[in-house]
């Protein structure tokens, strides 16, 4: 059931097992679930920026389609796991603490082609992180919701790579310039998406935002997760984006320097 042939009717629901659930990974698919959730939001920015290019206009549709089913799995696995989770509520405060500019007609990227790198490193972000939490969780329907994500979301990377090849032919930017804007979407990951996601899933009202706080709240959970696997396929992912040779010594080096600091910045966030 991958390649986008899934529904939620498809999961196996009723072999959910409660003793099998980790409260840490509950809470971080609690706020995952928003994140995914609110992909309509990124469709209508994407089709502004392509505001000419009707093909790209359908995939990015159809992608948020699949990125909000996403959100609707993984939030019904969250309320089996927690019945004091009301996704409804929580994602409202999300939407009223976090939004994104979806007014926006020209890319933040500078170029058409730099937001295609962009969607492809996220792509291969949330493929290795499900990918991730499928090979940790011992709950069986987490498993396989994730294993679900973790394919279309590596099918997503194909599609908006496909589009960057596209336009690479007449924008033309050079490998440095997409190795830029790789580098700064990961280091996007820190930002306050992921934050206030962790902060409405899994917080009250009456405990004030900080960003810093909820940031490593979710990081040090989602970095646990973390596979030497699923981290070197996906540096070789982001080096193809960026127009690198993906089976290199260079790639094998970073590959294994991501993991090091992925495992080092984990420990350190579970000590602080």
């Amino acid at each position: 059931m991958t390649g986008g042939s899934w529904t939620l009717d498809d999961i196996p629901w009723d072999k959910f097992d409660p003793s099998k659930v980790d409260p840490e990974l509950v809470k971080i698919v609690k706020a995952a679930s928003m994140v995914e959730y609110n992909g309509g939001d990124y469709a209508a920015y994407l089709c502004n920026v392509f505001s000419d290019d009707a093909g790209f206009q359908g995939a990015a549709h159809a992608w948020a389609k699949e990125e909000v089913q996403h959100g609707a799995a993984l939030a019904r696995w969250a309320k089996l796991a927690d019945a004091t989770f009301d996704f409804d509520e929580s994602f409202g405060r999300f939407r009223d603490g976090y939004k994104i500019s979806v007014e926006a007609s020209d890319s933040i990227r500078g170029s058409r082609s730099g937001e295609l790198v962009a969607r492809c490193i996220v792509e291969v972000g949330t493929s290795s992180y499900y990918a991730s939490i499928a090979a940790t969780t011992q709950e069986p329907v987490l498993r396989e919701i994730c294993r679900n994500i973790a394919a279309d979301e590596l099918r997503h990377y194909k599609l908006f790579y496909s589009h960057l090849r596209r336009y690479l032919d007449h924008e033309g930017i050079g490998k440095w310039k997409r190795l830029g804007v790789a580098l700064s979407r990961i280091g996007e990951s820190e930002d306050d998406e992921l934050a206030y996601a962790f902060y409405a899933a899994n917080e009250n009202r009456e405990t004030p935002y900080d960003r810093k706080t909820y940031g490593r709240a979710y990081m040090k959970r989602a970095f646990a997760c973390y596979r030497e696997p699923q981290v070197k396929r996906a540096v070789a992912m982001i080096f193809k984006a960026a127009g690198l040779n993906p089976q290199g010594r260079t790639a094998d080096i970073a590959a294994r320097a991501a993991y090091g600091f992925i495992r080092l910045r984990g420990r350190m966030l579970k000590a602080a």
